[in-house]
């Protein structure tokens, strides 16, 4: 049991350790300190129902559906590139923290935005419920839980990792460049990973 606990823990680390738009996006909302606990538990929570969905038999249901990956796909990448645009616009911004712009967002809002850097993007799916989902549905039943539990550890250690720690780190990067940086990354990063959704699609089409 503890092998296989061990084994889903590593998997999942191993997966959600790549620099992606969740992890721009969740590293830039703790050195903003902007709700950086409440976008960790939403973004671990999400990757919980997921891979637990996934072990339990959906990542072989959406295996079926190509069509899904597809709108996922063109809905991500969309969604990727208005939020590459919104980070390059702060470029030309002069942004420090001080205690009056830690908390310029609502709650909401950037719950909202939680939501969608993680659901919007078709790689979650593929690496919880597909690939998670397909490697832990391979185990006897009695060990399914076991996988499951490693895997959704190592997810909620990573993010609350990095938000937390950013959060600590922020007064000690609070000049305006370290903001340019954090955004002109954050662009790269979310427009890299929608020309990797979107190429494919645009080929498709054109072919």
């Amino acid at each position: 049991m503890l092998l296989t606990f061990a084994t889903g823990f590593g998997l999942s680390g191993g997966l959600i350790l790549a620099i992606g738009a969740q992890n721009a996006f969740v590293l830039g909302q703790g050195l903003r300190r902007q709700y950086p606990a409440m976008v960790a538990l939403v973004c671990a929570l999400c990757d919980a129902i997921l891979i637990v969905a996934g072990v339990a038999g959906l990542g072989t249901l959406v295996a079926r559906y190509p069509l899904l990956t597809q709108i996922a796909a063109w809905g991500g990448g969309a969604f990727l590139i208005w939020y590459g645009i919104g980070a390059c616009r702060r470029l030309f911004k002069t942004e420090a923290l001080s205690e009056t712009n830690l908390k310029t967002h609502g709650w909401k809002a950037v719950l909202s935005t939680t939501l969608a850097v993680t659901l919007l993007n078709p790689h979650v799916y593929l690496d919880t419920v597909v690939m998670l989902g397909g490697i832990g549905g391979q185990y006897p039943a009695d060990e399914r839980l076991y996988f499951a539990l490693g895997a959704v550890s190592a997810s909620f250690i990573w993010f609350f990792g990095i938000a937390l720690g950013a959060a600590w780190l922020a007064p000690y990067v609070a000049r305006p460049i370290t903001w340019k940086i954090i955004d002109g990354t954050t662009a790269l990063v979310v427009w890299l990973v929608a020309w990797h959704l979107l190429a494919p699609e645009v080929a498709h089409l054109l072919g």
